[in-house]
């Protein structure tokens, strides 16, 4: 996920190109926008690019990548072992 897109995991099919609308309610708030189709992995996913998102959601969208970006740099860190 990004400012400018995402990847989601679904069984359903789109052809490329296809708009699609989002809505997805989060810590941060509900984020809404317009998507295209840019990949379709058939049985895995699609690949969408943000064309519309609202001024309102915009701040919305990048506390919540600045909040999972936190989320895995400490399951990363958690990860590391030293060994003395």
């Amino acid at each position: 996920m990004s400012m400018g897109g995402l990847f989601i995991e679904t069984p359903q099919p789109r052809a490329e190109g296809v708009l699609t609308r989002l809505h997805f309610l989060v810590q941060e708030g509900q984020i809404r926008a317009d998507a295209l189709v840019r990949h379709a992995k058939s049985g895995a996913g699609l690949g969408l690019k943000f064309i519309a998102l609202t001024e309102q959601d915009r701040p919305k969208l990048a506390a919540l990548l600045t909040r999972l970006r936190g989320t895995h740099h400490l399951r990363e860190k958690s990860k590391i072992r030293v060994r003395a």
